[in-house]
């Protein structure tokens, strides 16, 4: 089958909500549930993505240690803290029952940035798809490390589910490795697919997408300057706004997809080719969206 390359032209087959005007809850609430005592910043920057990209809510789900210095990062959020296990993670078993009044009203969860356990984050997911079984999810590092076991409950829920591994996650996810993954990404994504019938975003160098009806597109990349600490944690947060929109899953995934890559391509001429930092990307989305979706 052949693919389509992503440009901002292809994205008009998937047009985006007109919201110029109307309530923050016509725009949806989004979730991140992420971070640790290590990397406490990894839910921050997709929390600001996903306001970046039109959220008109944003709940911020992390770690009891660092859940105050993350509502004074981001004052824009509602944060929750979550039990926390001895090794600075998320007690997924005592955080299921404080989610599940978080989850009301959510129109879109992210879960994975920053998490540290793979199993346990992945029988949350798949804990919190059951619960919630209207909104659209997107499952990110820990989230797709640990999925394998799960995957049937993920199949399930086909139409719903955006996963975003780069290719040590994807090696993890379809046990091979990681040189097998890098040398036929495509390949890799399209086995993803088989497995868990979600959107896969497989990350890299160039992306690819990949759909459970067989579709595929091709980006073919932002430039060097993505490869950079938190790009990923980005680029979930700008899906996981849209999906807060009320944009489909598929459409979610390509429009985010764009939007990261053209926003380094963006810093990488204003700034230079390396050394602008990933939470200097969700800043150019707004600009992006308002050129690209009118």
């Amino acid at each position: 089958m052949t693919h389509e390359i992503l440009t901002a032209d292809s994205l008009k087959a998937f047009p985006l909500p007109v919201q110029h005007e109307g309530s923050k809850d016509e725009r949806g609430t989004a979730l991140v549930i992420g971070g640790s005592r290590s990397v406490p910043g990894a839910a921050l920057l997709a929390g600001v993505a996903a306001l970046r990209a039109g959220a008109g809510k944003l709940k911020i789900a992390t770690v009891e240690s660092r859940a105050a210095g993350m509502g004074l990062a981001v004052p824009e959020a509602m944060v929750v803290d979550l039990p926390e296990t001895p090794e600075g993670g998320i007690d997924g078993e005592r955080a299921a029952d404080c989610l599940r009044k978080v989850i009301k009203g959510c129109d879109a969860l992210l879960i994975g940035p920053g998490l540290i356990e793979d199993g346990p984050t992945a029988k949350l997911a798949v804990e919190l798809l059951e619960e919630l079984p209207d909104a659209s999810f997107i499952l990110d590092a820990a989230a797709v490390c640990g999925l394998a076991p799960k995957a049937d409950d993920v199949r399930r829920h086909e139409g719903r589910v955006v996963v975003t591994p780069h290719a040590g996650e994807m090696a993890q996810l379809l046990n091979r490795s990681r040189e097998a993954v890098e040398a036929d990404p495509l390949d890799a994504a399209l086995a993803a697919v088989d497995l868990l019938r979600a959107v896969v975003v497989m990350k890299g160098a160039q992306t690819w997408i990949v759909e459970p009806k067989g579709a595929r597109w091709h980006y073919e990349g932002g430039g060097v300057g993505l490869a950079t600490s938190g790009s990923g944690d980005t680029l979930a947060g700008i899906i996981v706004g849209l999906l807060a929109r009320g944009v489909a899953p598929l459409a979610a995934a390509l429009w985010g997809v764009l939007l990261h890559g053209e926003a380094g391509k963006r810093l990488a001429a204003s700034v230079g080719p390396v050394g602008f930092l990933a939470r200097e990307l969700p800043g150019e989305v707004p600009r992006l969206l308002r050129e690209t979706a009118s």
